[in-house]
């Protein structure tokens, strides 16, 4: 039996619900190797269908699901794990049980996966502050999906059909990268990096770009050093372990080359030295990847986008690239 990719819905008053309605009355959903399973609130997915006109018929579930919804020839299964009044929620306003609700979806959906009745999971976007004064300690998706997986170490990936980068640092403020660099990290983030291109994505010999830490990779010690101490050592380690690795290349030049398949990955310092360029090029589809953990995860490129939800003006592209691309990771996973 095929097993099921699990969507979360996300923050029940932010766009998640209806970018995946709207994904899946556009057919985006329709061509897939695997089922799919949104992990959620029946009111609230009838709420985010009713935006577009949308009334389907639910039916009860089998297997995971509690119930099946429908819509001419297209169904979907649903996992109902709240229970949540609708009508009485407000756009951009998530309360503790919206909090709650959001983080059972994540825990549930990452169970699934490490039981093995799941084949992996696509988050939608999430109320961190919520999900906090509902008692969860986490800053986000990929620390609570580390913790729940025992997954000492993960990277984040952001990647689109041009460009892949993977972050060294994530959500620190910028004074901080520097002292948060080590070679250690930078080693593992290659490590990790490289193990899980071959895994999901095909590639036996993967080429990974490290970038520098500072203007003109440091100028031989006049911009930084830690070119010198860090980067450098960190890439002749991998690189001795088998792993190509090349650099520390200039920021400001590399994504030029990189952008036309000189690397298969680029490996940034901290999080706007990757996101930038690969917003600029993917702002709609881009996929946000957890690697390094033992299930298959992946999300959307952007937030809960309170200004515009419950209007049904979200795109909902990034969700159907985070689904396509979850989906052929499933499929790949020995």
């Amino acid at each position: 039996m095929t097993q099921p990719l699990i969507i979360t819905q996300g923050d029940p008053t932010g766009v998640g619900p209806e970018i995946i309605c709207k994904a899946w009355l556009a057919g985006c959903f329709d061509a897939l190797s695997r089922p799919l399973l949104v992990a959620g609130d029946l009111a609230v997915m009838q709420r985010a269908a009713a935006l577009f006109g949308a009334g389907f018929s639910v039916g009860p579930g089998q297997g995971l699901a509690t119930h099946i919804l429908r819509l001419g020839e297209r169904q979907l299964g649903l996992a109902a794990l709240s229970h949540l009044d609708a009508a009485r929620l407000g756009y951009g306003a998530p309360d503790v049980a919206c909090g709650r609700a959001m983080r059972d979806y994540i825990q549930w959906a990452c169970d699934r996966c490490l039981e093995g009745t799941a084949s992996g999971m696509v988050t939608a976007p999430i109320n961190k502050a919520a999900i906090a004064a509902a008692g969860c300690d986490f800053p986000g998706h990929t620390e609570l999906l580390a913790a729940r997986c025992g997954a000492p170490r993960v990277v984040m990936m952001l990647a689109g059909a041009r460009l892949r980068v993977a972050l060294v640092t994530t959500h620190l403020p910028l004074r901080a990268v520097p002292e948060a660099l080590s070679q250690e990290s930078i080693l593992h983030t290659l490590r990790i990096t490289h193990a899980d291109l071959r895994r999901y994505f095909a590639l036996p010999q993967p080429r990974l770009a490290v970038l520098a830490l500072n203007p003109h990779a440091g100028e031989e010690g006049l911009f930084g050093d830690e070119e010198q101490r860090l980067i450098t050592p960190a890439i002749a380690a991998a690189r001795r372990e088998g792993i190509h690795a090349d650099g520390p290349h200039s920021a400001d030049t590399l994504f030029h080359f990189a952008v036309q398949g000189s690397h298969d990955a680029v490996i940034c310092m901290y999080h706007d030295q990757g996101l930038i360029p690969l917003k600029l090029l993917h702002f709609e589809d881009a996929v946000n990847l957890t690697l390094g953990l033992p299930i298959v995860r992946t999300s959307v490129d952007h937030g809960t986008a309170y200004d515009i939800a419950g209007r049904g003006r979200a795109s909902h592209a990034s969700l159907a690239a985070a689904v396509r691309l979850a989906a052929e990771m499933a499929e790949a996973a020995p």
